[in-house]
């Protein structure tokens, strides 16, 4: 009913001159005393021959109305499938669609070479700061003093920012190289826990870690990302007292700690981008980046990530299980 409402008022001003015609010409039969059967067969005659038109108009419309209803979103691709225009107005809107159809797509096209020259020099960049991080993390090793720990702690830092910038680029790229393969648990938390031992010692925090004994489908490179940067945001988090990795019922990794926990109106918000929190606040140094960065790459591979925390700390859990169907044959 509201369509037909809709198509009357769009031809509002063809059914005015309709009825404008029919009243100027009843009135010259009636002013030239015209029998009143006249009347009756001339209206018969009229309104079959005005209802049918006007039927055929109203198809006419719809089923342009429903083409265009089905092009709403093949029209941002292509606009092979537009209907026929009936005339000069509406080839001017064709015309004006298919210039701004062409203009949209060219600066797509120079949007995406421009995306692809800065994830290339960028992806570049990282790769090769990399190396002297990496030597002079050696050179530190030789030194043994607790300056050098201390700097070493800064330079693993910035090391760690360096891929989650890379990481951040390469999942909005859209060849992220996942690779889903059957890996030891242990061997991923094994090399994360290597990496920041010399945390752990030097802040004198105690680790409880229980071999989980199992493997994962997972890729090795992403879920390792994950699980640094959980270690990691324990470790910043914890002034004293312990971490501790298990691996719960159903393949559900475990990462918890003693530090100050999370604000209960900050828990449903600390995976979203730029999300600090009154602990970012406080810290002044948070970015809001590793969180939601470990929320989308568990989401892409195929695990589920949940926080709950209290006054005692704070508690991590990776669903491994979500996805993990046997391969082997």
């Amino acid at each position: 009913m509201r369509f037909l409402l809709n198509f009357l008022y769009y031809r509002r001003r063809v059914i005015a001159v309709i009825l404008l015609v029919a009243a100027v010409f009843v009135l010259f039969m009636a002013l030239y005393g015209v029998p009143i059967m006249a009347y009756v067969y001339a209206g018969a005659i009229c309104g079959v021959i005005t209802v049918g038109a006007a039927v055929g108009d109203f198809l006419r419309y719809y089923r342009k109305y429903r083409l265009l209803c089905g092009l709403q979103y093949e029209i941002l691709f292509t606009l092979e499938h537009l209907p026929d225009s009936d005339n000069e107005v509406e080839q001017r809107y064709q015309r004006l669609l298919e210039t701004l159809h062409t203009e949209k797509t060219s600066l797509i096209s120079a949007a995406d070479k421009r995306y692809d020259e800065a994830v290339m020099y960028f992806t570049m960049w990282a790769h090769q700061i990399k190396t002297p991080i990496a030597a002079m993390s050696l050179s530190l090793q030789e030194l043994d003093t607790e300056e050098s720990r201390e700097l070493s702690e800064n330079l693993q830092k910035i090391e760690q920012y360096v891929e989650m910038a890379l990481c951040y680029v390469r999942l909005d790229s859209e060849t992220s190289d996942f690779v889903l393969r059957r890996h030891s648990l242990d061997d991923i938390i094994k090399q994360a826990l290597r990496k920041f031992s010399p945390q752990f010692i030097r802040r004198r925090i105690k680790l409880v870690y229980e071999p989980t004994e199992t493997d994962v489908l997972t890729d090795e490179k992403w879920l390792l990302f994950v699980v640094e940067q959980l270690i990691s945001n324990a470790l910043k988090y914890t002034k004293s007292g312990s971490v501790q990795i298990t691996l719960k019922p159903e393949k559900t990794l475990s990462i918890r700690d003693t530090g100050i926990g999370i604000a209960p109106e900050d828990l449903p918000r600390v995976f979203e981008r730029g999300f600090t929190g009154n602990n970012g606040r406080a810290d002044k140094k948070a970015t809001g980046i590793g969180l939601y960065l470990c929320r989308r790459i568990c989401k892409a591979l195929g695990h589920e990530i949940e926080i709950r925390s209290d006054k005692d700390g704070t508690e991590v859990f990776i669903d491994l299980a979500a996805n993990d169907v046997d391969t082997r044959e």
